[in-house]
């Protein structure tokens, strides 16, 4: 069953579930923006805000909640159990999923162990690691083709969150399986209840393995303030645990990935960051604003109706947050925002969020690209794309803007 869509006002835009051309699409919505009807893979109605202010404006407005038993589809039952995003959208009881004290509450264990200070703290293991992998790197041939985002670009960070959440690297390759298919549009709705499943028994187990062998990391801390009368439920622990991993590894690939291409197909931008004429800072934060790893970010909903400009966000309705057309507002960032520019300034974007439910891991992501893309050039300054740009695949997944795989060549430095 899906949700009826509303046909008063201009007509819903269908996202495409293969995400073929995201840059055309999130123009598109911009365009039509500030607050769009759009439709979801599976024939889902929601409204999407595609502009900076108004985005800025819903994600501090109390009206608009995370708890899905507000969204008036969820309550008619429409959303059926085995919708390819309905762990994107209804993930289980965390951080993630509640407002207000509850949310602080689950929050803050969480945020205190991922501020700036503290996460400095793991650059000397993510320098470490990082040299490590482009060690291994520097063995590939002269002129051989590699995979970047497979060889670097995926396996520093999953790492990095591994490390940081008490994850076994023998769980890695269960771990991606699984991702795949939880963030995939193409997913098959008779695999959506077994992968659920699969997910949250895979979590259980790493969750009761630190419990009875508890370490230095994050889950372990979460299972200790919960003795320690913190009142974090098992459930609770899991589900962050699983938020964290999730997002703490797709993330930061999106954005490594995302300022290699950019850099390869804006070669005037990559001669200013090489030649230490605009520091690397710049080239993440304006990947982050041009190439936002992160495309969508569903859902949240009205408890009341909320004018948006001249349109209406009616009570009961889901709203997601597309970062990828309003990254590109040029009511916040000028005339130019459609152009990749390292010399931009001020670079005023909110694609880690804003407001409660901002990204806590911000600060470990932008430090990870910040370590991995300095080292990436400084090893490899002649690296370049192995196919032309529109040879680059999408993956099908609406929530971030990701490659299947990022073909390039190596050139090493001598001495």
């Amino acid at each position: 069953m899906t949700c009826p869509i509303d046909h008063s006002g201009p007509a819903p835009i269908t996202l495409d579930p293969f995400v073929t051309d995201l840059d055309a699409e999130s123009a598109a919505l911009r365009a039509a923006g500030p607050l769009v009807r759009v439709v979801l893979p599976g024939g889902v109605g929601v409204h999407a805000v595609t502009h900076h202010a108004e985005a800025r404006a819903l994600l501090t407005d109390p009206r608009v909640v995370k708890d899905i038993e507000v969204w008036g589809a969820w309550q008619r039952g429409e959303i059926p159990p085995d919708w390819p995003l309905i762990g994107l959208v209804n993930p289980g009881r965390s951080m993630l999923t509640v407002d207000g004290d509850e949310h602080r509450r689950l929050r803050t264990l969480v945020a205190q162990a991922l501020t700036v200070r503290r996460v400095e703290k793991l650059r000397a293991g993510i320098e470490a690691l990082t040299t490590e992998m482009l060690d291994e790197l520097a063995t590939t041939g002269a002129g051989e083709t590699v995979d970047l985002k497979a060889r670097f670009a995926y396996p520093l960070p999953m790492n990095v969150i591994s490390e940081l959440m008490g994850v076994d690297a023998a769980e890695h390759p269960r771990l991606k399986a699984l991702f795949e298919k939880f963030f995939s549009t193409q997913t098959l709705p008779e695999e959506v209840p077994q992968m659920m499943a699969d997910l949250g028994a895979l979590f259980s187990r790493i969750v009761e393995s630190k419990r009875e062998n508890p370490g230095d990391d994050l889950t372990s801390a979460l299972l200790a303030a919960s003795e320690d009368g913190d009142r974090l439920s098992t459930e609770e622990i899991t589900n962050t645990l699983q938020l964290m991993v999730a997002a703490g590894h797709e993330t930061t690939i999106s954005l490594i990935v995302n300022a290699v291409v950019a850099l390869e197909t804006h070669p005037e931008q990559r001669a200013l960051v090489l030649a230490g004429e605009v520091p690397w800072e710049n080239v993440v934060e304006e990947t982050l604003r041009w190439s936002t790893p992160t495309s969508h970010v569903l859902i949240r909903f009205a408890t009341e109706d909320i004018e948006i400009g001249d349109r209406i966000l009616p009570k009961g309705e889901g709203l997601l947050v597309s970062f990828g057309a309003l990254g590109r507002d040029e009511a916040q960032h000028g005339d130019t925002a459609g152009e990749f520019d390292i010399t931009r300034t001020p670079n005023r974007h909110i694609s880690f969020g804003h407001g409660p439910h901002v990204c806590p891991g911000a600060a470990l992501s932008r430090l990870e690209a910040l370590v991995a893309l300095p080292a990436l050039y400084a090893r490899f300054p002649d690296l370049g794309l192995a196919v032309g740009p529109g040879e680059l695949r999408n993956k099908p997944i609406l929530t971030q803007n990701d490659l299947y795989d990022l073909p390039v060549r190596l050139t090493t430095t001598t001495g």
